[in-house]
């Protein structure tokens, strides 16, 4: 079994409703997304998969968040978009492109800061 990971980075606002802390206020982060991709078999060129598709693709998903009020966006006009929500997100979407007879997602992480992140993964 092979495991690729690549990164990529976001930035967006929100609120969550319903927190009592400082998060209840609209406020920014710079996010850090991680994503596994695990295979058993190698192409005729020796790759599970190329590094240049899944950057591709990762970068499509983040695109769509960036610099963007997540609370106005779909699936988080009616769920909150929590770093738990956000890495189900990613993980939901990069399943539909890459999981096949060989690959599948293994795990998406989403780091809110440099010390606190969470991992999405089924």
């Amino acid at each position: 079994m092979y495991t690729l990971t690549i990164h990529t980075e976001f930035s967006s606002a929100h609120i969550l409703h319903g927190h009592t802390g400082n998060c209840k206020r609209m406020h920014g982060h710079n996010w850090k997304v991680e994503v596994e991709v695990s295979g058993n078999k190698l192409d005729n060129i020796g790759m599970v998969i190329d590094f240049k598709d899944m950057k591709k693709s990762t970068n499509e998903i983040a695109k769509r968040l960036d610099h963007q009020y997540l609370n106005e966006l779909e699936p988080f006009k009616t769920k909150n978009p929590t770093a738990e929500n956000i890495s189900e997100y990613f993980f939901v979407e990069l399943s539909k492109i890459f999981n096949n007879n060989n690959t599948k997602i293994k795990s998406v992480k989403l780091w809110e800061t440099d010390r606190a992140a969470v991992t999405y993964s089924e």
